[in-house]
């Protein structure tokens, strides 16, 4: 029988001290593939860094099924990404080992020959010199999925993923996104583009803050679905020139 991976409980989560997430109740099962979509200022983002703890609840409840942080990978958003660190391509893929070395310990030839390995996985071979500052987007991007690879978690939170990134990069992303799935890995994604949801994944949270539709995604993501998602947000702008100003960065 498939087990719940992620339940949702009546889940309200507040941002700068507005509610972004109203009473969400639903189950990422484990394995599957979801993509969290709706508006800008939906909660999307919100949600996943609660999700991860990075978001105290205002409300509710998320209950991971005995899953720790350390099963839990993460890739936010490229803008909350400093990339002017000095590291190098090698040594960020490493961070996906941290789980095996622990916080202070020793990188194994082991984890050193896997994170080769995940470098060639995402077309990266020999990029392990390289300054994390002089890639592109997508070679950069590229390096975080290959950190992901060597994380090796059961469950995998991507926020915005293919947000500026080539057409090639996007594809072959996206490929690795369904070889974690084939895998029976749970994915979670944030995604603004709603024909690769469609296209690429069968699950569908459509978020308004509250929960418009959650389930295949053939029966969430349809055009009467959608007008609602939009004419929430619609409220929102008007309740907003009403209200005190509000941080609109929640996505």
């Amino acid at each position: 029988m498939t087990h719940a991976a992620i339940c949702l409980r009546d889940l309200t989560i507040a941002y700068d001290r507005h509610p972004a997430v109203h009473h969400l109740n639903g189950t990422f099962l484990a394995g599957s593939l979801t993509a969290v979509a709706g508006p800008n200022g939906a909660g999307k983002s919100t949600l996943l860094k609660a999700m991860m703890g990075e978001l105290p609840l205002a409300s509710g409840a998320i209950e991971r099924d005995a899953i720790s942080a350390t099963d839990i990978g993460y890739l936010p958003q490229a803008v909350e990404i400093d990339r002017r660190f000095p590291l190098t391509v090698g040594d960020t893929v490493l961070l996906g080992a941290w789980r095996q070395a622990g916080a202070f310990g020793a990188i194994s030839m082991a984890s050193a020959s896997e994170a080769r390995r995940a470098l060639s996985a995402v077309g990266l071979e020999g990029f392990e010199r390289r300054h994390v500052g002089s890639l592109s987007a997508g070679q950069f991007q590229r390096v975080l999925f290959a950190r992901l690879l060597l994380q090796d978690a059961s469950v995998i939170l991507l926020d915005e993923p293919f947000t500026a990134i080539d057409a090639r990069t996007t594809r072959d992303l996206l490929g690795i996104v369904q070889r974690w799935h084939q895998d029976g890995r749970t994915v979670i994604a944030v995604l603004h583009d709603f024909e690769q949801v469609r296209a690429h994944f069968p699950e569908t949270l459509l978020l308004a803050r509250e929960a418009v539709s959650w389930g295949p995604t053939e029966t969430t993501m349809t055009a009467a679905n959608l007008l609602r998602a939009r004419t929430m947000a619609e409220r929102w702008d008007e309740d907003a020139a009403i209200c005190a100003p509000q941080d609109r960065s929640i996505a």
